[in-house]
């Protein structure tokens, strides 16, 4: 937490900016180790100091371990506390996270009587590099959502719904240790997986059908993602055909995945493919996100992304097809960049899984 502070402050130093005010959870999680749902950060050259309410106050101290001042406030922590801080030590220019906070929150930071300096992008490039521990909590929520998964393929059978499943991964996942998902498991078969984001449902898994399944586990905070698509019964050959191209697809962007490389490069590489192949146009999203304290996190593999793709980031490769009225492919592993590739602790097979 010191180091990550300590970077905060460098940045900020740089845009001449005299104090920075961490309000949105995830942020104020990374820097502080607090949880709780109720906080502000004041985060200075001399000082860090976490305002929270009388619930949090304990759970405040030991979170932080001493690196933070734990100042109780109301529930609706007031600006007094925080303006005085501000006057106390000259501050004039204050850094905020302009891309989270709410309207009427800035209304409240318009009376501290600073300039507000928009800020948000520092933070998060900062969480894009991840630490080793952060890297190993990572990989032990794979790690539970693959063992989640291969038990799955012992219970999933024709006739179940699209919702047991997804409460059977999501049990699953817990048993082997996830804290919780980190995100709403989405279960798509039969036409349904030509919805990307598909919300599991009543449809009942039928022979002919391809099961897209997209899910992930949280442990300590940190997040995993992957998807796989499988079969119930044998797949008409329309359906075996872009299962293929796109498991060559996420194989191609794998073997390009390297410090180095754009985001924006590396989506071309599995996106080309596809569209060669006929198939482009039902290739609609991008082909990866960052993750880590959350699912969706920068940098992206997407569409003339320029970020360049650098050792502790984490993308995800995640190809699809997707055909309205007759269902969908992806196939997706969660990867963290190293200084001469990458780790893919995603273990799951890849090849096309027959149900019967």
């Amino acid at each position: 937490m010191i180091d990550r502070c300590n970077r905060l402050v460098a940045l900020a130093t740089e845009k001449e900016i005299d104090a920075i005010i961490v309000t949105s959870p995830i942020n104020y999680q990374y820097f502080s180790g607090f949880t709780g749902s109720n906080a502000i950060l004041l985060i200075t050259k001399e000082r860090r100091i976490l305002y929270t309410d009388f619930r949090y106050t304990i759970q405040a101290n030991i979170q932080t371990k001493g690196e933070f001042e734990v100042v109780e406030v109301s529930r609706l922590i007031g600006m007094d506390m925080i303006r005085d801080e501000l006057k106390r030590i000259g501050a004039r220019r204050v850094g905020f996270e302009d891309a989270t906070i709410t309207v009427r929150r800035f209304k409240t930071f318009e009376t501290l009587e600073v300039t507000l300096v928009p800020f948000y992008n520092e933070m998060t490039e900062i969480r894009m590099y991840k630490s080793p521990y952060e890297i190993e909590q990572i990989i032990a929520a794979q790690n539970a959502a693959d063992a989640a998964f291969k038990q799955l393929l012992g219970i999933i059978k024709p006739g179940m719904r699209e919702v047991e499943v997804a409460v059977e991964l999501e049990y699953l996942m817990k048993k082997n240790g996830a804290d919780d998902k980190s995100f709403d498991t989405i279960v798509g078969s039969g036409e349904n997986g030509a919805l990307c984001h598909a919300v599991p449902g009543q449809r009942r898994l039928t022979y002919g059908d391809l099961v897209v399944l997209d899910f992930g586990a949280r442990i300590n905070g940190y997040c995993s993602d992957m998807t796989r698509t499988i079969a119930i019964g044998e797949p008409c050959d329309k359906l075996k055909e872009i299962y293929k191209i796109v498991l060559d697809a996420h194989f191609m962007a794998l073997d390009a995945l390297k410090p180095g490389i754009t985001g924006g490069e590396l989506d071309a590489i599995a996106r080309d493919h596809i569209a060669a192949h006929g198939y482009g146009d039902c290739f609609g999203h991008s082909l990866g996100h960052g993750f880590g304290l959350e699912v969706h996190e920068s940098p992206a593999a997407a569409k003339g992304n320029e970020t360049i793709l650098r050792p502790g980031m984490t993308i995800t490769v995640e190809p699809g097809i997707y055909i309205e009225g007759l269902g969908g492919v992806r196939i997706e592993d969660c990867c963290i960049v190293t200084e001469d590739g990458y780790i893919d602790p995603v273990t799951a097979p890849k090849h096309l899984i027959i149900i019967e």
